[in-house]
């Protein structure tokens, strides 16, 4: 039986790398995806059968055997229906808050893995070891942090807290000061034995929840991106450590897959946002930018109708569309790929901006666009499209703020200064859909609203791109 859940565990080890692979691109998406989840198919049902294996070694009547298997069976069947409901009824605009709140599930099952894993112990009352309890320690340490700063993450994502970073006086010192005593902390737990040393355990863990609170409330609105990427690494490690105390491989190979492969990502995120990839670790690198905004007058704004948007586009050689969270929000994605296919085929060139942090959740913009059948050829990204700005004859900026305001090349006391953005502005006309002339979710005004060649078009987007479509004819 352990051979067989070993070959099942290194096939199934074998299809995430094929899905990681093949979530690579858009055309290999769909395959990545029913890669993944046949590995995890088939790597719960490896997990069963070695459970099974253990109570049956350990267990010379049925009894435990059958309430084990129970056991197992109906936490397996509340799981498979509350996922169910939520992969059914979650929108898209709220995935980032729901990948936030699942990575605070993995940071609170390494927890109680390495509480259960060392209460075991302590209960047999054998010798400790010293290697063990460090992989206890470290697992639980990274559970906690990445528990509550999944679980702010999810606050902010969902506006039920302020997006604004938290900036306490003295706060990476605090920060440091929480890891030194944890370190201290973590030497006493290696050389307790017994009950004795759930105290140091018990300690660090509550420190771990204040840190992980800390560094996410530390972090702005307008980064958050980032952050939800950060801690889909630091779940992954969450996991990893969980897998290293059960003595799971597949769990081993599973957290540093998902741990590894998030960090790149943040790393590649920060590195298109110009931001310090130490500082996300750190935490409160959301001010790293500038000071606060300079409240200014930027003079008046422009409005224009969806008919004067349509002659506009009609007699445009090329146009470019930049979307952001508001389009997702509004789900105008497939009015946009009508109004994208009626401009084509009216001879207009069409391409799409994305900007790497482009809504609240990294390819949130491009996941949107794909369902939607936008063509993949199209849809270029920031660094793509930007030279090519000052030769374009429309922009229409569909729910996007942040990405695309002028303050953050500037304006250096700006919080998002620094960051690269997508430069509409250099075209020669654009529109801006929006509800109002709030700002954004970093929360600073938009300069772009008031220069000379931008018109904003208010209402709900779907409805005024439905009505551009109209137009059009």
């Amino acid at each position: 039986m352990v051979s067989f859940v070993t070959g099942a565990y290194i096939l199934a080890a074998l299809l995430f790398i094929l899905a990681l692979a093949g979530l690579s691109k858009h055309e290999t998406a769909r395959r990545g995806n029913q890669f993944g989840m046949a590995g995890m198919g088939l790597a719960l049902v490896a997990t069963l059968l070695l459970v099974l294996d253990y109570l049956n070694t350990d267990y010379l009547d049925q009894g435990p055997i059958v309430v084990g298997l129970v056991i197992i069976v109906v936490a397996m069947a509340v799981g498979a229906m509350i996922g169910i409901r939520l992969a059914s009824s979650v929108e898209m605009t709220g995935m980032p808050e729901l990948i936030a709140m699942m990575h605070s599930f993995v940071g609170l099952a390494a927890v109680l893995v390495g509480y259960n894993t060392y209460i075991e112990v302590a209960d047999l009352g054998v010798q400790s070891d010293a290697v063990h309890n460090g992989e206890v320690f470290l697992g639980v340490f990274i559970g906690a942090v990445t528990f509550t700063g999944s679980i702010v993450a999810n606050l902010k994502l969902s506006a039920k807290m302020k997006s604004s970073p938290l900036t306490l006086p003295g706060r990476h010192q605090l920060n440091l000061a929480i890891l030194v005593l944890s370190a201290v902390l973590m030497v006493w737990f290696m050389l307790a034995d017994g009950w004795v040393a759930m105290a140091p355990l018990a300690l660090m863990t509550v420190l771990a929840l204040v840190l992980g609170f800390h560094l996410v409330a530390a972090i702005g609105g307008g980064d958050m991106p980032v952050v939800v990427s950060m801690l889909n690494s630091y779940s992954g490690w969450a996991a990893a450590a969980a897998g290293f105390m059960l003595g799971n491989d597949l769990l081993i190979i599973t957290g540093a897959l998902v741990g590894s492969s998030g960090a790149i990502l943040s790393y590649i995120m920060c590195k298109a946002m110009n931001r310090s990839f130490i500082s996300v670790i750190a935490g409160g690198f959301g001010s790293d930018g500038g000071g606060p905004a300079e409240d200014r007058d930027y003079g008046d704004h422009r409005e224009i109708q969806s008919g004067d948007v349509a002659d506009l586009l009609a007699g445009a050689s090329s146009v470019v569309i930049t979307p952001g969270y508001g389009m997702a929000v509004a789900q105008a994605q497939y009015p946009v790929a009508e109004m994208t296919r009626k401009l084509r085929e009216k001879g207009v060139d069409v391409r799409f901006g994305i900007h790497p942090v482009a809504g609240r959740l990294p390819g949130h913009m491009n996941v949107l666009l794909a369902e939607a059948k936008v063509p993949y050829d199209i849809v270029l990204e920031m660094d793509e499209i930007n030279d090519d700005l000052p030769e374009v004859d429309v922009v229409l900026v569909i729910g996007a703020n942040d990405t695309v305001n002028p303050a953050a090349l500037e304006e250096p006391n700006s919080p998002i200064a620094g960051m690269p953005v997508i430069e509409v502005w250099r075209a020669k006309d654009v529109i801006v859909f929006k509800r109002s002339m709030a700002t954004g979710y970093a929360g600073v005004q938009n300069p772009l609203f008031f220069k000379d060649n931008t018109q904003m078009l208010f209402g709900d987007a779907k409805d005024k791109v439905n009505e551009i479509v109209a137009a059009l004819g």
